[in-house]
């Protein structure tokens, strides 16, 4: 049974429930983000969600489930920029390096977006207490993105415009030509990195990706 559906009968939860959950899910990330897991208090949340207090509890119970709840729903709305960046390289257009190089950038800016930094800060401030969270984040983040990467290079791959006989390790590669310099170049998220320089990483990961898997047809 999906969280739209009530206990009861199956039947479609009231649109107002789900839009009041979304709505405390969403104000306890910004919460969290704000005044980290510690600090956060459930009555700031309600008072951001505009709701009661009680009503936080009765919809996601105690403060540790909440946490959990809001990072996985932040999890999943990163997940959904990326999917719509990786859905461009459907059709890529003739020229297969300014497509890339167009979604390289792309996904950068949601990687340096305030959303997917919190949410990176509070994966990594809150490991020694909820050391399941990374595994939760990466599969809801990294790991569907990678899926998703690796069909579009394995069509691109049929297609004659890349060489691989392994998408998945080829999408691997790629987002690691972005995210490694993007860590260094932003010192791990506390240095902004501006518009040209973004995409000075993103053509620079684009060449060698292609050096290494360009097809006879790029």
């Amino acid at each position: 049974m999906t969280p739209a559906t009530t206990a009861a009968a199956g039947r479609p939860a009231p649109r107002g429930r789900i839009d009041k959950r979304q709505a405390i899910l969403d104000a306890a990330f910004d919460v969290f983000a704000r005044r980290g897991y510690a600090q956060a208090c459930v009555r700031e949340i309600a008072e951001e969600a505009g709701v009661a207090k009680p009503t936080v509890y009765n919809h996601l119970g105690d403060k540790e489930n909440l946490f959990r709840h809001a990072m996985a729903a932040a999890a999943d709305l990163v997940m959904a920029e990326n999917l719509a960046v990786v859905e461009r390289l459907r059709d890529p257009g003739d020229d297969l390096r300014a497509g890339l190089e167009d979604t390289a950038y792309r996904l950068l800016k949601v990687c340096c977006g305030q959303r997917a930094g919190a949410l990176r800060a509070l994966t990594y401030a809150q490991l020694a207490a909820f050391p399941d969270l990374a595994e939760v984040v990466q599969a809801r983040t990294s790991g569907r993105l990678g899926e998703a990467l690796a069909d579009r290079f394995a069509r691109l791959a049929l297609a004659g415009r890349l060489r691989t006989e392994d998408p998945a390790r080829a999408a691997e590669q790629f987002l690691a030509l972005l995210t490694g310099p993007m860590e260094a170049r932003s010192r791990l998220g506390t240095r902004a990195v501006g518009a040209a320089e973004t995409r000075e990483i993103a053509r620079s990961a684009v060449d060698t990706f292609l050096l290494a898997y360009g097809g006879a047809n790029a």
